[in-house]
């Protein structure tokens, strides 16, 4: 039931390939959450249609563990979603492991497989507390999700295949099974380089995409029906949006907290409902660990400007990308949720296809 990580192809442009790019700021290299030097993500995707539609997203650290965490944030726009761990980190600051998004009812399991891989890694045969994070949203709409199909292996393969270099997005790992704005999504990723204070940093962020609303792009509103699909079979998504970003800017906890705070308002800007059933999370960490003596010191607060604009304009590329690499996908009921079709889309935006 396994199924192995897509890769970007030709045939799923991104939203910068086709004109649709957001912002002035350059992107990394490969316009993903992994430019952030030291962070990994490996996927686990789970495909027995039209049965399930699911998986597991691990965003890996270099290093990270108890004794070496990573200063943390986390803002909660709407809290119907559960993210293991929130609590000791917005209260402490400190990421203290990976962090792993899945499907609601396997997010348990995924947290128990987490803590028995952080365990054996080298340097934690003394630890006895540790603070899992996993992030999940809703995919039962596409997926059996009473069923749990994610399991410690698939957790471990996830971690254990984590890389840098170019991301699979849309229907892959956690976002296998999910929708947004009445398409089916998932996975999506976007990267921005700026100087703050004289120094070139990076900011990526990777999206979980699965809430309700109107999808917008360039002030526009655009549904299933505008770009000749039907409309969809249920009523609107219910769902959630997990988003977490990255930098190696010199930031504390408290700073990052404010970066996660405009990662989830940037979900407004392609049409978020942020409705009662819409867990709306969002999660930054930076990669200079907590304590560490060398390297430059934190960033005044007057200076972050610029690295707000930058998550704001990679949240809001992230979800298009998640939209645009995903495919249409039918569930277990019949339900259906159809891709985003680029044709179409570009006719209605007048633009003309550049790729």
């Amino acid at each position: 039931m396994s199924a192995p990580d897509p890769r970007l192809s030709a045939s799923a442009p991104r939203a910068r390939d086709i004109g649709l790019g957001v912002g002035d700021l350059p992107t990394g290299p490969h316009n993903a959450l992994t430019d952030v030097p030291g962070v990994r993500v490996g996927h686990t995707t789970l495909i027995d249609p039209p049965r399930v539609h699911s998986g597991v997203t691990a965003i890996v650290p270099d290093g990270i563990s108890p004794q070496r965490p990573l200063p943390a944030g986390v803002f909660v726009g709407n809290g119907y979603g559960k993210l293991l761990g929130s609590t000791q980190l917005a209260e402490l600051g400190a990421l203290e492991t990976p962090v792993l998004l899945t499907s609601t009812l396997s997010a348990f399991r995924v947290a128990d497989a987490l803590v028995g891989w952080m365990l054996e890694r080298p340097g934690n045969e003394g630890v006895r507390s540790l603070n899992p994070v996993v992030g999940e949203c809703n995919d039962g709409l596409l997926s059996d999700i009473r069923s749990r199909p994610v399991r410690e292996e698939h957790v471990r393969s996830a971690l254990e295949g984590a890389s840098d270099g170019p991301m699979a997005e849309g229907c892959v790992g956690a976002g296998t099974g999910t929708t947004a704005l009445g398409f089916k999504a998932g996975v999506g990723t976007s990267s921005r380089r700026l100087v703050l204070s004289g120094r070139e940093v990076t900011v990526g962020v990777l999206v979980q995409a699965n809430f309700g609303g109107t999808l917008r792009i360039s002030g526009r509103t655009i549904t299933p029906v505008d770009v000749g699909l039907p409309d969809p079979d249920v009523g609107p998504d219910q769902g959630s949006c997990m988003v977490v970003a990255a930098t190696d800017a010199p930031l504390d906890a408290r700073q990052l907290t404010r970066m996660a705070r405009r990662a989830v308002y940037a979900l407004a800007r392609v049409g978020a409902g942020y409705g009662h059933g819409s867990g709306d999370y969002g999660l930054a960490f930076g990669t200079r660990p907590l304590g560490e003596p060398a390297g430059p010191t934190v960033l005044p607060d007057d200076r972050l400007d610029p690295l707000f604009v930058a998550v704001l304009d990679a949240v809001e590329e992230a979800v298009l990308n998640s939209l645009l690499t995903a495919t249409t996908t039918t569930g277990p009921e019949r339900h259906t949720r159809h891709g985003l079709p680029v044709g179409p889309l570009l006719t209605l935006l007048g633009r003309a296809r550049s790729v």
